[in-house]
């Protein structure tokens, strides 16, 4: 599963409810991809992505994401080196990372990759290659879950009529 998202993003906000539901039902069965697509309406998102980024690096990229995501007016520079101290992490890798822009052209080829896709909006979502838009609720997401999951293992559904 596959999620272009933008940290700035409020439905990306409400859509992480729905992440999390779907990473504690399946765990280990599904793989969630974040992809960086960061809206040029959205003054902090670009640094918000290379921020988590750069936690990454020191191994906490999802407890960053989960940071960013539990309070979006705190994206600003300050903040996400706020963040990153609050996280435990290397501050002094961490700013560096930061304040070189290390990450802006990973950034950059997941935008191009979503434009690519089609993407054009967040949050976009793609299970095995199968565009889900928008947040959708969780049953959508677990429908499709189920019939790619069942297609791996030989499974044949029967189609809800």
């Amino acid at each position: 599963m596959v999620e272009f998202g933008d940290f700035e993003c409020p439905f990306c906000k409400r859509a992480e409810d729905t992440v999390k539901q779907l990473r504690t039902k399946y765990g280990d069965r599904i793989k969630l991809v974040y992809m960086d697509f960061p809206l040029p309406n959205h003054p902090h998102a670009l640094d918000a992505a290379k921020a988590a980024r750069c936690a990454g690096e020191q191994g906490k990229f999802w407890q960053y994401h989960d940071q960013l995501f539990a309070d979006q007016s705190k994206l600003a520079p300050p903040d996400l080196k706020a963040d990153a101290k609050k996280l435990g992490l290397d501050t002094t890798k961490f700013d560096a990372c930061l304040d070189q822009a290390k990450y802006e052209a990973d950034v950059q080829r997941d935008v191009a990759e979503g434009k690519r896709l089609g993407v054009d909006r967040t949050p976009t979502f793609y299970i095995d290659g199968r565009m889900i838009g928008d947040a959708q609720q969780a049953a959508k997401f677990e429908e499709v879950i189920g019939e790619e999951l069942a297609a791996k293992n030989g499974i044949k559904q029967a189609a809800a009529h």
